[in-house]
């Protein structure tokens, strides 16, 4: 970590509270005219960082550039040993991710973004990632878990995301089977799992959760500004809420994806389905089939009964679902 990494983590950790240069000088052992040209060049990237005579510098409340010196403050428990990469710009995290896991990263690598050029879906649709507006990570696990599990990932972090939500704005989140979450009627919220089988003992060779949230993007293009929404309409000027989001979702991550075969979110998830006794449609290559969307086992695979009375278990890799009109 260089100088002025070091320099933003002591301000970050003291946000609001001015530092002395002296004393960050004598920390680093650096001269106090290194501390003040770091401190220039975080000003010019940008960083609202004031200096008060005999005080100090301050990193004020308002400042809201996402970094991992940033997000560190708010991490709890296990989340503080998690491998941030933040990036301001990428083609897609779990792109990135994937990548990374294949050429052997470790459990807790997290990709951070605040943009994608190149945002990816389920089923190869593109995700919708300006600029600034929204918040895209990838987070790679090496579970111990065979490919008929899976789904348990997808569904325990949807849960995760949807409580760090509902904590910063109140709001009540609910989901639409398996990874889609929503906010007064719109989307806020996908979530991509993609993963590795390893062939010798059939279980996952690695996962990579890729989550993206509409924080305050507005102009979304034709095809789903009806559909699509933000969980604010701008951001608070009293809290850097990118990373305070960000560190809230890696928390309740790290200690979900450890009880990922105990189930115990699975009621936490039926409970915010919006799903659940209605009348849906299951999407099957061209054809689609009415149903009525009845449960979610303990597998998180959607039970639905057909119009006949036959039932069956559907699962992410097998269909889409969406409401009737």
């Amino acid at each position: 970590m260089d100088i002025k990494q070091q320099i933003l983590r002591m301000l970050e950790s003291n946000r609001g509270r001015s530092v002395n240069g002296s004393l960050m000088a004598e920390k680093l052992s650096v001269t106090r005219s290194a501390i003040w040209k770091n401190i220039k060049q975080l000003q010019d990237e940008g960083y609202q960082i004031n200096a008060v005579r005999n005080l100090g510098y301050c990193l004020e409340d308002s400042n809201d550039i996402l970094t991992s010196e940033s997000i560190a403050p708010y991490l709890r428990g296990k989340a503080r040993h998690f491998n941030l990469d933040v990036r301001k710009t990428v083609t897609s995290t779990n792109t990135l991710a994937k990548k990374m896991a294949v050429a052997g990263a470790s459990e807790g690598t997290v990709i951070i973004a605040t943009e994608q050029t190149d945002g990816r879906g389920r089923m190869g649709r593109r995700f919708y990632s300006p600029d600034s507006t929204g918040l895209y990570l990838s987070l790679i696990l090496r579970p111990k878990l065979d490919l008929n599990d899976s789904l348990l990932i997808t569904t325990s972090a949807a849960v995760a995301v949807a409580k760090a939500i509902e904590r910063h704005t109140k709001n009540d989140i609910q989901i639409k089977w398996v990874n889609d979450l929503f906010m007064n009627g719109k989307k806020v919220c996908g979530i991509l799992t993609e993963a590795s089988l390893n062939i010798e003992n059939g279980g996952l060779e690695y996962a990579v959760v890729g989550i993206g949230i509409n924080v305050t993007t507005k102009d979304f293009p034709d095809d789903i500004q009806d559909i699509a929404g933000s969980i604010f309409s701008e951001k608070p000027e009293d809290k850097p809420i990118m990373s305070i989001l960000a560190a809230e979702i890696l928390n309740n991550l790290s200690v979900s994806m450890d009880n990922l075969t105990d189930h115990s979110y699975l009621l936490e998830y039926q409970e915010r389905s919006f799903l659940l006794g209605k009348d849906i449609l299951v999407l099957k290559g061209n054809d689609t089939f009415p149903a009525r969307a009845i449960d979610i086992d303990d597998r998180a695979r959607l039970l639905v009964e057909y119009p006949d009375g036959s039932k069956e278990a559907l699962s992410s890799g097998e269909v889409s679902v969406k409401e009737t009109k």
